[in-house]
């Protein structure tokens, strides 16, 4: 699918916007699923996708996809930069309101996984935007580290830092929940 995508990539740059379908069609549920993940509300990830499939055929219609990485990385980058973009923007509002938004659930599956899915969101809302992102990319959509580095555009390092900050972050969360257990 890679060479696929490079190959649509640059009939994009060359004016082909029938080119840029194809790339949607192709990486639309990974990424679709990602933003529902980054953000726990697929309104919102149904919004932060649409924003960054325009970023990107803006980019590519100019020509400013250097190739550097594969199109799949580039688009996991673009989505993961609104969303964090997005959480961020989100946040401030709350800080504001001081309300936390309710995760949204499509009507599907059972009471159980609601309320399961409910939990891991607000354990997942206790972490900075960038822990999150490397949490769902690293474990939940299976990226190596490298990859992570390369979508978050930061070091192998840095993902890993943030990965033992996030953990330590959902064990204290875990540990208050057990405590607070009659």
């Amino acid at each position: 699918m890679s060479a696929d995508l490079q190959l649509q990539a640059a009939r994009v740059a060359k004016g082909d916007r029938a080119a840029f379908r194809t790339i949607v069609e192709q990486t639309q549920v990974p990424l679709h699923r990602l933003a529902i993940r980054l953000l726990g509300n697929p309104a919102e990830a149904e919004d932060v996708l649409q924003e960054a499939y325009v970023k990107a055929f803006r980019a590519l219609s100019a020509d400013r996809f250097s190739g550097d990485s594969a199109v799949q990385t580039w688009l996991y980058r673009i989505v993961t930069n609104a969303a964090l973009d997005h959480m961020r923007r989100r946040r401030s509002k709350e800080k504001s309101s001081d309300a936390a938004p309710e995760p949204q659930m499509d009507g599907a599956g059972s009471a159980e996984a609601r309320m399961a899915l409910r939990e891991l969101d607000a354990w997942l809302q206790d972490l900075t935007p960038d822990q999150r992102a490397v949490v769902i990319l690293k474990a939940v959509e299976g990226m190596t580290t490298p990859e992570v580095a390369e979508v978050l555009a930061c070091s192998e390092g840095a993902v890993e830092q943030r990965l033992v900050r996030a953990r330590a972050t959902l064990r204290e969360k875990r540990d208050l929940t057990e405590s607070q257990k009659p």
